[in-house]
């Protein structure tokens, strides 16, 4: 795929290739609806820290778990923990969120679905490590409520700040509850938000015009630099493809280009859930979650 110069701008050479990466985690089965992906990576001692979703097809179990799991390469993963949705009392879950306090608390942050609804919440769980998060001290640190769910959120901290960029389904509507975007959150100490507003919106026409989402970013000195998911339709759900955003600001990032900056070669080319990952030496890891032909998803990576 040729990527434009918009697209390269602040970038660093870090749009997904799928040709280069190497699958990291497969999905649980080999058919449709199954999947492995949802990344979020944490750099620890010289080892890669990753947390990730693991799902069946509808009617069999949707997101069952959630993976901690540790690897030397950024490639091959030994599983830490394993949390399931019946511990955290949800239908189904999604994205994770790894992070680590600045007294050394691990935190993962689990998109919990509630029961009978198309509600969503995040549910936070804390441990002295990687492989202790507490499921009996869990607690709800974005509640949503009956107009909105909110889940996959995209914590940074910089400059002393928790930075977050959730994605928000309206509920008020039934038809229409796949619809999504991002807004922005300010945080000082990762638990308690102050909400911004919209960050990032759908756009009319476009390949983007159901819904966006935020899936990565990354402070610049011109502002940030964002990935999210788009989808044009209703029955592109569950195969969005990845777009880049830009703003001065962390609350205001505005979409670039008429066409997504990467896909799957093969299926319904789904491509979502970008995290990147700087190792420090001016090298960084992708992660993503890519379509196969097969209608499974994978969790991939690349290093670059």
């Amino acid at each position: 795929m040729m990527i434009s110069e918009e697209y390269s701008a602040g970038l660093d050479g870090l749009l997904p290739d799928p040709a280069r990466s190497v699958v990291a985690v497969l999905p649980p089965s080999n058919v449709a609806g199954a999947w492995a992906g949802g990344p979020s990576a944490v750099l620890a001692g010289g080892e890669i820290v990753l947390a990730y979703r693991l799902r069946r097809p509808v009617g069999q179990g949707r997101g069952f778990a959630v993976v901690v799991a540790r690897s030397s390469d950024g490639e091959d993963f030994q599983t830490l923990q394993v949390i399931t949705k019946e511990q955290m009392d949800a239908e189904s879950l999604e994205r994770p969120v790894l992070a680590v306090t600045a007294d050394g608390t691990w935190r993962l942050y689990l998109s919990c679905a509630t029961w009978g609804t198309k509600h969503w919440r995040v549910e936070l769980l804390e441990g002295h490590s990687p492989d202790a998060f507490d499921v009996r001290r869990r607690r709800v640190v974005l509640p949503g409520d009956q107009a909105r769910a909110v889940k996959d959120p995209v914590i940074v901290q910089n400059a002393g700040s928790w930075h977050m960029w959730a994605c928000i389904h309206p509920l008020t509507e039934p038809d229409q509850t796949d619809r999504m975007w991002s807004e922005y959150a300010s945080s000082a100490n990762g638990l308690d938000w102050t909400w911004h507003g919209p960050a990032l919106l759908p756009r009319p026409g476009q390949w983007d015009a159901r819904g966006v989402r935020v899936s990565d970013v990354r402070f610049t000195a011109d502002g940030v630099v964002a990935y999210y998911d788009g989808r044009a339709t209703a029955a592109e759900n569950f195969e969005e493809r990845t777009g880049v955003a830009v703003g001065a600001l962390p609350g205001t990032l505005t979409a670039l280009g008429s066409e997504p900056a990467a896909e799957s070669p093969v299926g319904r080319r789904g491509l979502r859930y970008v995290s990147t990952l700087p190792l420090g030496d001016g090298r960084a890891r992708l992660y993503y979650e890519l379509t196969r032909a097969d209608g499974a998803h994978e969790l991939r990576t690349e290093l670059r």
